[in-house]
């Protein structure tokens, strides 16, 4: 689960967009139709919009949750950094200083 995950689920994001703009763009109604045809053709746009947004907020979904783990691992490492950190001032903190000579 890393970025090359992240990367696939963006294209699909990208993608579904895209696909809900195009969705989007169809949904005027024709003055030459009669006004079931353009009901059913609402129907029919508002059944595409909504598979769309669904597919959308599932990718969306992923993404959040591939997000929190990379994020989660951050503050894992972010931590084992300043326990070190912890660690080696202790060590320069207990390590005898070397007494300073003086020039006679």
């Amino acid at each position: 689960m890393g970025l090359g995950a992240l990367s696939g689920i963006q294209l699909k994001i990208k993608s579904a967009k895209s696909d809900l703009k195009e969705i989007a763009d169809l949904s005027q109604p024709l003055p030459e139709l009669i006004t079931s045809a353009n009901l059913i053709r609402a129907n029919e746009h508002l059944t595409k919009t909504n598979s769309k947004q669904s597919e959308l907020i599932t990718y969306y979904d992923a993404y959040t949750q591939h997000l929190e783990t990379l994020l989660e691992t951050v503050f894992e490492i972010q931590d084992d950094l300043k326990n070190l950190l912890r660690e080696q001032s202790k060590l320069i903190e207990k390590t005898p200083k070397k007494a300073k000579r003086t020039r006679k």
